[in-house]
């Protein structure tokens, strides 16, 4: 069984296509301390993916309610 390995360069869309198909998580806490007390405290949560991939992953964790249940 041979493995063939492609050199092939990938297009800007299909980089985008890629990404936004499988999506892209960015979790980043910065923290800035001086003789140990803190000074200033971020904390980043971005998600890059398309709205379809969004809801399919933000389902299967249990992120998303249901519209008619949150009205009753």
């Amino acid at each position: 069984m041979t493995i063939n390995k492609s050199l092939a360069s990938s297009s800007l869309a299909e980089v985008i296509d890629r990404i936004l198909d499988k999506g892209v998580v960015v979790d980043a806490f910065i923290r800035v301390a001086l003789v140990g007390i803190e000074l200033i405290a971020v904390e980043i949560r971005a998600v890059v993916a398309s709205v379809e991939t969004y809801l399919k992953y933000a389902e299967a964790v249990g992120l998303t309610t249901d519209p008619a249940a949150a009205a009753a």
